[in-house]
């Protein structure tokens, strides 16, 4: 439960301390006009600083990597498990772990489906927040700098980090982590449905809002992240963890590529529609969200996914 609720917490708060960073480091010569010159590099490409700050962070990451130690372990009952297998002869390993017989398995494949539509939801919003808050007013945005996207992005991270650390574990004790999930999906969809009139705040009460809102979403989204990742590894034996996460992760990664481009896209048409009839301007898109978030709630239910537990 602990390694899970790292895991997903990491995951959760890198998706905020990285907008966060980019905000801060995004356009320097306009943030910083003591340090950085309007001609220099870093003047004539705005946003150089923080994708060559990632840059250099991930080639860290990637050579600490190769110092990671293994971290597989058996408890007590999964050595007499694995003892018991390996008296049976080593043909079955191939045959447990095996592509096939993992997709074969309904509670794992269903629990990775919804794990990836939360996953696509959440990537869009993360684009669709950013760019939303830089928008200028006339567009229904609320015409916010880099720096104030940072800023409240910062503060969301904080109170993620907190609330999965203190609140989340007294939940999933309590509900469990589908029930978690559904509440958090449910929960979010009013909240989105609230944006387009949050834009219409000024000065601090849109600032409160703002961040109370960004909160509130991430923590839901982290919350959903955390449960359906839970469902996963309960889905299958220890031998197969590591090859079910990877198929976990390969299509996760997916999800994550599509998110950004079609939130995007999607942000810049809704703009275009200020004077429609049907879901004017930005609710559009965050109708579009609502859908998303729709469908990944009724996934949820029997007979899509079904739970076993090893």
């Amino acid at each position: 439960m602990s390694n899970l609720l790292q895991i997903s917490t990491s995951w959760g708060i890198g998706l905020i301390i990285g907008p966060a960073l980019g905000g801060y480091l995004a356009q320097p010569a306009e943030k910083f006009p003591a340090l950085v010159s309007s001609d220099s590099l870093f003047g004539r490409f705005p946003y150089l600083l923080p994708c060559l700050c990632i840059s250099i962070f991930a080639l860290f990451v990637t050579i600490a990597a190769f110092w990671l130690p293994e971290t597989l372990h058996f408890h007590k009952k999964d050595e007499l498990e694995s003892a018991s297998y390996d008296t049976e002869g080593k043909t079955n390993e191939g045959k447990d772990s095996n592509l096939g017989s993992l997709l074969k398995n309904w509670p794992l494949v269903s629990s990775i489906i919804v794990y990836c539509v939360f996953s696509l939801h959440d990537m869009a919003y993360s684009e669709i927040f950013s760019l939303w808050a830089v928008s200028p007013k006339s567009l229904g945005g609320l015409n916010y700098t880099t720096e104030d996207v940072g800023t409240v992005l910062s503060v969301t991270g904080v109170g993620l980090l907190v609330f999965q650390f203190t609140l989340y574990p007294i939940m999933e004790r309590i509900f469990g982590p589908i029930v978690v999930a559904r509440i958090a999906g449910v929960v979010s969809i009013p909240l989105l449905t609230s944006y387009p009139f949050i834009a219409m705040l000024t000065g601090f009460a849109l600032s409160l809002t703002l961040n109370c809102a960004s909160i509130i979403k991430n923590v839901l989204s982290v919350s959903i992240i955390t449960g359906t990742f839970m469902l996963q590894n309960k889905a299958v034996d220890q031998r197969q963890r590591g090859a079910a996460n990877g198929i976990a992760m390969t299509m996760q990664s997916i999800c994550k590529a599509i998110g950004p481009a079609c939130g995007g896209a999607l942000l810049s048409w809704s703009q275009q529609r200020k004077n429609a009839a049907f879901l004017p301007g930005d609710q559009m898109i965050f109708f579009i969200l609502n859908i998303i978030e729709a469908i990944g709630v009724i996934l949820t239910f029997k007979p899509f996914l079904i739970t076993h537990h090893y």
